[in-house]
């Protein structure tokens, strides 16, 4: 007997299967990296055991370890998800000729226009170490910036801000890999977006922690500026932010509190002190909280085969329904929905729509 599905589920699966092909566009800025996943099939404790033992015999190596090279960066891999869930996807981003040449190959067949890419020197890496901890996979990023490091407001000819004006949704990732001009690309960006263009401004600053001292430049001059309309954090960038704002009522959360519910509380914080909407997505539930309304819709119940990159589907997931114009609980079930296809899927897929309905008639919802 099929498990009875609940009536936002099915409502939503409705939803899809009488949807057309979407008109709105939108623009993804500014990372895009060559990422290598190595997945150590223990714990960080067995991990640091091995390397040790390499070091005490002068080098050598640790075999039969899974290794995957795939396209990377924020902005790319929300680009891809959008694209394949049939948005047509617009990047600004920099990189050098070898990265261009991957593009082309990554995007082959897709709807993404290329004719805004930004050739530069150097090309971003990131090698992930993915570990199997007790609470699930985590993962380990070691990056080389590259180009991105000085990517800014300069790097824009003036046919990337008519795109911008002209977009449905304009999203800026990877905040924390713009080193110099990070903050100041933000502004330019949504100030001339709130300024004379029509669409909805997104950020998803990444992990602040390597930026951390610029967190309040980018506080005062763009989120208390009412320039973003919404906020994308995972746990851990929520309690960094909200403890900007109560770093005493933060430290009491993450010492009372499970990690998940500390993130909420703190979300609800930076909606109290914030006109932007704030989207939290967790390993168990994603949130969607404003000073008015707080919603919460559980995550499904899904084998994690992925770790990095989870956060980017959840973010075309919650995009996607947003353009849609779907209600609050349908967009979050749809973000969780696009995320747990891709953390299931052996090669790191992302989803069609068709796969997508696929995909929800065959799960439930976890237990609040």
């Amino acid at each position: 007997m099929k498990q009875r599905k609940s009536r936002t589920l099915e409502s939503l699966i409705q939803k899809l299967q009488q949807t057309k092909p979407m008109e709105k566009s939108v623009v993804v800025m500014p990372d895009f990296f060559l990422d290598r996943i190595v997945t150590y099939p223990k714990d960080l404790q067995e991990l640091m055991r091995n390397m040790a033992r390499i070091v005490d015999q002068k080098g050598g190596s640790i075999d039969e370890i899974q290794q995957m090279e795939l396209r990377g960066g924020n902005a790319v891999n929300t680009a891809f998800a959008l694209a394949k869930l049939g948005v047509k996807v617009h990047p600004i981003i920099c990189t050098n000729k070898l990265g261009y040449s991957l593009l082309k190959f990554y995007f082959d067949r897709l709807d993404i226009d290329l004719s805004h890419i930004k050739i530069r020197k150097e090309l971003s890496i990131t090698t992930a170490i993915e570990l199997q901890e007790r609470d699930g996979k985590v993962n380990i990023m070691l990056r080389d910036l590259g180009s991105l490091a000085n990517f800014g407001p300069g790097d824009l000819a003036p046919e990337d801000f008519q795109l911008l004006e002209k977009a449905d949704c304009i999203c800026v990732f990877n905040w924390a890999g713009t080193k110099i001009y990070g903050t100041q690309l933000v502004e330019k960006i949504f100030s001339r977006v709130k300024t004379n263009g029509c669409g909805k401004t997104y950020l998803d600053t990444a992990d602040p922690s390597p930026n951390r001292e610029k967190i309040p430049e980018l506080l005062r001059r763009v989120l208390e500026k009412d320039l973003v309309d919404v906020f994308s954090l995972n746990e851990n960038e929520a309690l960094h932010y909200a403890s900007f704002f109560d770093r005493k009522k933060v430290a009491k959360l993450k010492e009372q509190l499970k990690l998940d519910t500390a993130a909420k509380e703190s979300a609800k914080i930076l909606a109290a002190h914030l006109e932007t909407r704030i989207d939290l997505h967790t390993t168990s539930f994603a949130a969607s909280i404003t000073k008015k309304k707080e919603t919460l819709v559980p995550a499904f119940n899904v084998d994690v085969r992925q770790a990095t990159g989870a956060g980017d589907a959840w973010n075309a997931g919650n995009i996607y329904a947003d353009l849609q114009g779907f209600s609050v609980e349908a967009r979050l079930t749809l973000a969780n929905a696009v995320a747990a296809y891709y953390i299931s899927s052996p090669i790191a897929a992302h989803p069609t729509i068709s796969e997508l309905i696929g995909f929800l008639l065959s799960q439930k919802l976890q237990k609040p």
